[in-house]
């Protein structure tokens, strides 16, 4: 591990990824350890400002400048940016989140890294802030798409049921299923569904869904249709599993979720999808380490109002 003082432009090594907690444990046990991996992972050929020039350490405020007077931290620009959370704790809940398979509430969390619960709570949803990357591919080659009806969990209590819309693609890889893309809409109409397409599946993209009459447009804006309208569940295996395994866990796991929240279960649940083979790979992703996504603020999450920065869609 380097001192404070050697860190101006200096490359190093891209650090890899711990495999057990006992190596998690050992290889970070306090702030220091997971400043410096920040450092190795975010500007692993020197440190340098947004303009270019090289860049030094301001030890005592532990902040880097350059001679332009730019000053920033090894989180900004990172769902941590301006976070109160101690550097060990966001990296235990990062690697909990990306590795425990059902995924953790917001009480479980609390309990495991003793925080209060509107703590943990945060904490959970600027990770989801770090789980899409704006600049993601789209699917290709050959997709099943269909459309579900989420409850409102305890939106509902006590008043009527209304469920909200989500619309799903996944990709078909030989006979496994690829990445796939969830998208709460306004609708299962032709408009809704072509707009989800049109943001997350690239065109000439063969595009099977059963027999909804809203699907039979879709050819008009270049994707090539087929219709499965005998033995759905056989024949669009992947897409029915999807559905299936996020009702449970939303039932399951959080008992519930609002509708103005569902999006950002929607992501987190993409993104265990997408990442179910390498999910200690997936660590350094959900921390926000390479998009540039800083989180939702306080106010943001718990009105609803904060949409992730997508431009896609």
């Amino acid at each position: 591990m380097w001192p404070l003082s050697s860190l101006r432009t200096r490359p190093v090594a891209r650090p890899d990824f711990p495999l057990t907690f006992p190596e998690f444990a050992r290889r970070f046990p306090d702030d220091e350890a997971c400043w410096h991996y920040l450092v190795q992972s975010r500007w692993p050929e020197g440190v340098f400002c947004a303009d270019g020039n090289p860049a030094w350490l301001n030890a005592k405020r532990k902040l880097f400048e350059c001679k332009e007077g730019h000053q920033w931290s090894v989180t900004s620009g990172t769902v941590m940016h301006r976070s109160k959370v101690a550097l060990h704790i966001w990296f235990w809940a990062a690697h909990l989140v990306t590795t425990q398979v059902p995924g953790m509430s917001a009480k479980q969390f609390a309990r495991q890294l003793g925080l209060r619960y509107e703590t943990a709570y945060m904490l959970l949803q600027k990770l989801r802030a770090g789980m899409v990357n704006p600049e993601r591919g789209k699917l290709r080659g050959m997709v099943e798409m269909d459309e579900a009806f989420v409850s409102g969990g305890r939106e509902a209590e006590g008043a009527k049921d209304v469920k909200a819309v989500v619309l799903a693609a996944v990709e078909k890889i030989g006979k496994r299923a690829g990445r796939v893309r969830l998208r709460v809409a306004p609708s299962n109409r032709t408009q809704d569904i072509v707009r989800f397409l049109r943001a997350y599946v690239e065109e000439g993209t063969v595009v099977k869904t059963d027999g909804n009459v809203a699907y039979k447009r879709i050819e008009d804006f270049g994707y090539h249709h087929v219709v499965e309208e005998m033995d759905v569940d056989y024949r669009l295996p992947h897409i029915h599993r999807v559905f299936s395994n996020l009702k449970t866990w939303l039932q399951g796991t959080h008992h519930g979720v609002s509708h103005k929240h569902l999006q950002a279960y929607l992501n987190e649940y993409a993104f265990r999808f997408n990442r179910r083979k390498t999910p200690m790979a997936a660590f350094q992703t959900v921390l926000g380490l390479g998009t540039q996504v800083e989180g939702p603020t306080y106010e943001g999450i718990y009105q609803g109002t904060w949409v992730h920065p997508n431009p896609k869609y």
